[in-house]
């Protein structure tokens, strides 16, 4: 597996959150194609990395062009990126970059992560379309994900998706938290409780589940923090080298991509 390099404080290697963690959590399997939809031919990256081979992605109509312009040289492809084969489409307006990273709100490399992008974030061009999706893996997963959904849903802001992200690490990563824990946090921060069941089993937060449920095959993510710019190219800390090299990493790939 890929080894994610946190910087807090000190520099330390520490390993990144898998489907199955070493901490006791349920063994449901990752999310498959429903019996009536057909499952998605995966594609090969076109060289496996230092690791293991990149997640892949089902075969889309998206051309597998190269970049617009150059990756700088200093980024070395199977080393700092892998690329995607083929291209998978993207889900953003024409003219825009889309870059996705995939977390947990239990994985404390994805909160330790969370601050470099937060900054990153706020100096983002307008042609880069950034969002994060949550992982689905299993029944552990699930519940934070519908939480996320959730506080998406009722128009939460960032600050307290990171209060959420808090809680779930003072309470443990393992914490399987109930409907009822999570709506007792939505009231505590200022959000209508019965809002929130409205939203909680309601069909933006299961459109939202969904399509993670999609993404997460598609891309093959089994580990988090995992970040794909515009459908073409999977990157994360170890990979780059650092949070702060990481930001840099996407600020190239999407400045390519977009020819600028």
């Amino acid at each position: 597996m890929r080894r994610v390099l946190l910087f807090i404080g000190l520099t330390a290697a520490l390993a990144g959150c898998t489907q199955k963690p070493e901490a006791p959590a349920s063994n449901t399997p990752a999310p498959q194609p429903s019996a009536t939809e057909p499952a998605a031919p995966e594609a090969s990256p076109a060289a496996a990395g230092p690791a293991e081979q990149a997640p892949a992605a089902a075969a889309s109509t998206a051309a597998s062009t190269g970049p617009a312009r150059p990756i700088p040289s200093n980024w070395k492809v199977d080393v700092n990126y892998q690329i995607i084969v083929p291209a998978q489409p993207t889900s953003v307006e024409p003219g825009q970059v889309e870059i996705i990273e995939f977390m947990w709100l239990g994985c404390p490399h994805c909160y330790e992560l969370n601050p470099y992008i937060e900054a990153w974030k706020k100096k983002l061009p307008a042609y880069v379309a950034f969002r994060q999706e949550h992982v689905t893996w299993d029944a552990l997963r699930r519940p934070h994900a519908q939480l996320f959904y959730t506080l998406q849903a009722l128009g939460a802001g960032d600050d307290l998706i990171i209060k959420a992200f808090e809680e779930l690490h003072r309470k443990g990563e393992t914490s399987d938290t109930t409907e009822r824990e999570q709506e007792a946090f939505a009231v505590a921060n200022g959000l209508d409780g019965a809002a929130f069941k409205r939203e909680y089993d309601g069909f933006t937060v299961k459109t939202s589940l969904k399509r993670a449920d999609e993404l997460v095959r598609r891309y093959r993510i089994d580990q988090v923090p995992t970040v794909i710019v515009n459908g073409k190219y999977l990157t994360d800390v170890s990979m780059a080298g650092s949070p702060e090299k990481l930001t840099q990493l996407l600020n190239d790939l999407a400045a390519s991509e977009k020819g600028n």
